[in-house]
């Protein structure tokens, strides 16, 4: 089973943001969606656990066609397709304890002894431990996206979807970052997928890596494929020559 997206439109008002997106996403790889900010990389993600919907076009998870869920089925969808958000999106408010076990709470027969038990499982996972009673505004940058990471394995997830998980990151936090998608990966088997535009991150992280530009995916392959291509506009991002860039277009 996979994700696929075929053909996806989207706009908002006059902006035409995805036009005629398509990309398969298979089982047990990572995935980077790289390309230059606001080309529509979060929001070609944001169609796959429905928190957008296509104008045209399908977005399939596992068999299910996404755009015609009830509610119901999305949260259900929501429990297999775990989200990351860019800037952790935790709630103040709530200790991380209760940020991380949100999700939990929605589902049948879950008592509070092991809600708080896979809590406690998950925070260790993204090494912060001790950490369940803080609130959100006493952790570093790099904590608040290791609880987000938390909240986002806490229901099983077949997938987990990453809204650039290292902006705002300094290297060594980003780093760590890394280390922990890659064991999502390795010691969980969650397929991933993650938007970025920070290269030397893809290039650890990705079993493959696919190029967003104008509105649909411009090249996808092996980080080696990456590197090695000829086509301009990959390689003008990739190594940061505008040149490249202007010449292309």
């Amino acid at each position: 089973m996979s994700i696929r997206l075929i053909d996806v439109h989207k706009a908002f008002g006059e902006k035409q943001v995805l036009t005629g997106f398509s990309l398969d996403i298979e089982e047990g790889q990572t995935l980077s969606i790289i390309g230059g900010s606001g080309v529509g990389k979060s929001v070609a993600l944001k169609h796959v656990v429905g928190l957008l919907e296509p104008d045209s076009g399908e977005v399939w998870v596992d068999g299910r066609n996404v755009s015609v869920l009830s509610q119901e089925e999305l949260y259900e969808l929501r429990r297999d397709v775990g989200y990351v958000f860019q800037f952790a999106a935790l709630f103040d408010s709530m200790t991380v304890n209760d940020n991380v076990g949100m999700g939990l709470k929605r589902i049948p027969g879950w008592t509070p002894a092991r809600i708080s038990a896979r809590v406690e499982e998950c925070l260790h996972l993204v090494d912060l431990d001790g950490y369940g009673d803080r609130f959100p505004a006493e952790l570093s940058g790099g904590q608040r996206k290791r609880a987000g990471l938390a909240r986002a394995i806490a229901t099983e997830p077949k997938y987990l979807l990453y809204d650039e998980p290292t902006t705002g990151l300094d290297p060594v936090t980003t780093a760590v970052i890394d280390q922990l998608i890659v064991r999502m990966r390795s010691e969980l088997g969650v397929t991933g997928v993650v938007i970025t535009h920070d290269m030397d991150s893809a290039f650890r992280i990705s079993d493959r890596i696919a190029m967003l530009y104008d509105g649909r995916i411009r090249f996808e392959g092996t980080p080696d494929e990456v590197r090695g291509t000829q086509d301009r506009v990959v390689r003008g991002f990739i190594e940061g020559r505008p040149d490249l860039l202007e010449v292309a277009s």
